[in-house]
């Protein structure tokens, strides 16, 4: 599973002896304790735009519970500061059904949300972390391709993350119409014999 890593070396104190302090800067998946934190996040980012979030509070929560391998948090100084959840899927494209699902037996990541805390937007952040997921993905086994959803302003966004369109998404959300975008997942073995997954 994937394993933390930390951008910045701890600090030292004066006398050159290292005081105990939360990383600068860590990847990790998430657990059912971030729910409420990553909820926060997603509330803030999504309510204001289209007046409703992709995943509510219980949802993130039967997520993190079900697949937390899927999920992946970026913490600066302990504080959840961007994150992605994700789940199995077992079909080509996404349907109405994919919502709340998560297939086991699936070889598509079914990319739920990316959110970035409003205090530090503009700054890359979301497209490093979508970076750093699609790396993790080619460690997992099963993964073959990644699957999501967006709305037409946002197409230009995730095609710059290495994603294609795939046309108009079947799911729709409170009249919300969607295009439905896949990235491959590929190299599996080469990767991961030499990236230490």
């Amino acid at each position: 599973f994937l394993k933390p890593v930390h951008l910045r070396s701890p600090r030292s104190s004066p006398g050159g002896q290292r005081r105990h302090t939360l990383p600068a800067s860590e990847f990790r998946c998430l657990s059912p304790e971030d729910a409420v934190s990553v909820f926060e996040i997603e509330r803030e980012a999504f309510i204001s735009v289209s007046g409703d979030c992709p995943l509510h509070l219980d949802e993130i929560r039967h997520f993190l519970n079900l697949c937390p391998e899927l999920s992946l948090g970026w913490f600066e100084e302990g504080r959840l500061v961007a994150f992605i959840i994700g789940s199995l899927w077992d079909q080509e494209r996404l349907s109405q059904a994919a919502l709340p699902l998560h297939k086991p037996q699936g070889s598509a990541v079914h990319i739920h949300v990316l959110a970035v805390h409003r205090t530090v937007r503009q700054q890359g952040k979301g497209s490093i972390l979508m970076w750093r997921y699609l790396q993790y993905l080619r460690c997992l086994p099963s993964a073959r391709r990644a699957l999501l959803m967006c709305e037409a302003f946002l197409v230009p966004f995730y095609q710059k993350c290495g994603f294609e369109a795939l046309g108009p998404c079947e799911v729709t959300v409170g009249g919300l119409a969607f295009v439905e975008m896949q990235h491959p997942v590929r190299g599996h073995a080469f990767m991961r014999r030499n990236s230490g997954c």
